[in-house]
Order: C-alpha cells, then structure tokens, then sequence
C-alpha cells in the first residue's frame, strides 16, 4: 500500500468518524498495517514468521522460532538457529568437534545473507573460533568484504570479540582421525596421485594414465574410486536455513565443519553464497545440503530462486536444480529446500532419502518432511 493511499484512507475515515463508533474506527484503520506488500500482491501477515531448515535439526529452529516469534528480524534468527546447532554439534557435522580433516585439525565454515540487502557474510577453514554463523554475521556487519578465510578469518572474529582461540577438536573426532591414520589414511580425497594406499607424501601422476576415472562420451564423470569418502547420512555436514520474519524479510544462514578427512585447506559449498543457501527478498530462498564440492559448481540454490522468479512452483524449482547436477554427476548424493514467499515450500533430492524441518504459524511445533529420490 502506498503512503498517498493510506492517507486518502484516513481522510475518508476522518469524515466518517462522526457517525462510527470508536472501536469500529480503530479495527478498520488498523487492519492494512498487518500486511505485507510483496511486488503487486499483499500476503497476509499469518503466513509469517516461517523457519525451514536442513535436517531433523528440530532444536536449532525451535531456537530461530523462539526468536523471530518474538520479534527479531530474520538475520538475528538465522544467527539464533544456527548457533543452536553448533552449541548441539549437530549430527557432529556442524560446529566444533567433529569433520577431522587429514591433520586432524576441525575448522568451520559458515554463511549468512540477508535477502533484503543482498548482503553476505562468510568466513571459511576457519581455525581456533567455535561461533561460525556469528563470525559470518561480523564479516557481513563490519567489513565491505563477502568472505574472509583460515588463520585470518579466525583474527578478525576474535577481534570483534567472538571467544578464541579455542582447540576444536574433542575426543571424538580425535579417535575417529587415529582410526583413519592406522587404517592408512582410507578413504580419502586425493585423485591421480601415489602412493595410493598410504598416507603420503604424494606425487601427482598423469590423469590420463590414471586407471581409475576417465570422462564419458556422454559427459559423466565415472570413476572406480570405490573408497572415496561418501557424503551420507550422518554426515551431510551442513544446517542451512532460512527465515522470514514478521515484517516479510527474509534470510538464510548455513553453518558446517566440513568434510571428514578432507585435505586441509578445502572449503566446500557451506559459505558459498547460491549454492548452500540463497535468499531474494521479493521471490524467496534455498537451502541446500550433501556433496558441496560438487553441489558448488552448479549453485543450486541460485538456480532454485531464480526458477521461481521466472514463476517455477517450489516443487518443480527444487527437481530441477537437482537434475541438473544429476545429468553429470549421477552417482552425487544432494538435496535443496525451495521457499517462495507464500510461504510454500518443498524438497528435492538425488541419491538419499532427505528431510528437512518446518516452523510456522500454522504449527503447534516444529513439524519435520521427508522427501524420497
């Protein structure tokens, strides 16, 4: 609504205010304030505040619900939700303690982005700081940057007063890494190198006289790399999710330790804006989840937004961001969430069976979706 139409509303209800009783006057002035205006269509403030998020992380967006029910804006509750999964080290997959990489190290990386400005903060193989998404929030807040990584990234957060440096790693992933180690470092991450049953060092051989991946004719990748490490069930590494607020703004926010065994330095999808999350203001957002480093060449969540910005449903959005990867990595194990700004949402997956968690007005507590291949 236009401020030149709510004031021809109030002159003519100023004129009619003689003959109508004061509590009629109240309810029907007030009533256009509790919509919101999106492009030329006004949705109803009920459908709002809503929470999606990867996973059953149930607790982590009862946190962003408890907060953006209570009247904060979509980035805080992002922040509140996220930080709720790091704290529960969700699956063991997002904050400290979990994902070793080759040394045995634990690093974070994470993302917010706020759907109204456009704008992003992440860090990425951040080392010594537990608070990933609060690290994003300071890049986004305090620097003209998108992303800031590793040893610097680590800096800058404890600068702006974030606790550190702190030691990531816990028992666990310290015993799930001396498994690995006396196991000969299988699986892992490397391709066309030898030695390839050790834990180097390694020298890379030629791709071509690699016997174990070639291209296809018809463009798959193919590979007979069976120990490679699988993104799976229990380590989907990521909770991305997204939020609108009272007002109809809207965020998304990822956080995650990464990949197990990863070669030390490799960032993956989770800070990389358009892949695990995405967020336009007037269409919707993504979250998405699985196998980042193949996920990020796609940016899925880009293509989920943009599909329904040409007028794709959800459902539709979500299949095709995944068949898209699908037709060159067929073996690749993914999912997206797609939210419009109804407050329609639907899932998408290629190669598991994925859920993904709900909060919304409508609801007497977080519901949790299921969505087969």
């Amino acid at each position: 609504m236009h401020f030149r139409d709510l004031g021809e509303q109030w002159d003519n209800l100023h004129h009619q205010s003689i003959s109508m009783p004061a509590k009629s006057f109240v309810i029907i002035f007030l009533l256009p304030l509790f919509s919101v205006v999106v492009g030329n269509e006004t949705v109803q403030s009920e459908e709002y505040p809503l929470v999606v998020s990867t996973w059953p992380f149930v607790e982590a967006v009862r946190a962003a619900w408890k907060a953006v029910d209570g009247g904060s804006s979509a980035v805080d509750s992002v922040v509140e939700g996220c930080s709720a999964c790091e704290e529960l080290r969700c699956d063991g997959t997002v904050g400290p303690g979990g994902s070793p990489d080759e040394n045995g190290e634990t690093t974070i990386d994470a993302l917010i982005m706020d759907g109204l400005t456009m704008e992003v903060g992440a860090v990425a193989a951040m080392r010594y700081v537990t608070d990933g998404i609060k690290a994003a929030r300071l890049v986004m807040q305090h620097t003209e940057h998108t992303l800031l990584v590793g040893e610097k990234a680590s800096e800058f957060a404890i600068s702006m007063g974030l606790p550190g440096p702190t030691n990531l790693s816990s028992p666990e992933s310290m015993e799930k890494w001396t498994k690995w180690k006396d196991g000969r470092c299988q699986p892992n991450f490397r391709k066309n190198v030898s030695p390839t049953n050790s834990c180097g060092p390694y020298s890379p051989t030629h791709y071509l006289q690699h016997p174990g991946e070639t291209c296809s004719s018809t463009g798959h990748m193919l590979t007979t790399n069976s120990g490679l490490p699988r993104v799976g069930l229990h380590s989907h590494d990521t909770i991305s999710m997204a939020v609108i607020d009272r007002m109809g703004h809207i965020a998304v926010g990822t956080s995650t330790n990464g990949a197990t065994f990863k070669i030390p330095g490799r960032v993956g999808d989770g800070p990389i804006a358009g892949s695990s999350a995405y967020a336009v203001e007037e269409v919707g957002a993504c979250c998405a989840t699985g196998d980042g480093d193949i996920m990020m060449r796609f940016l899925p969540c880009y293509q989920v937004v943009e599909s329904m910005r040409l007028g794709m449903e959800p459902k539709l959005a979500a299949k095709d961001a995944m068949a898209r990867i699908a037709r060159k990595f067929p073996d690749f194990l993914g999912a997206v969430v797609a939210l419009n700004k109804k407050g329609e949402h639907a899932g998408a997956c290629h190669g598991w069976t994925f859920q993904y968690s709900v909060r919304s007005p409508a609801m007497k507590d977080v519901e949790v979706f299921t969505v087969l291949p």
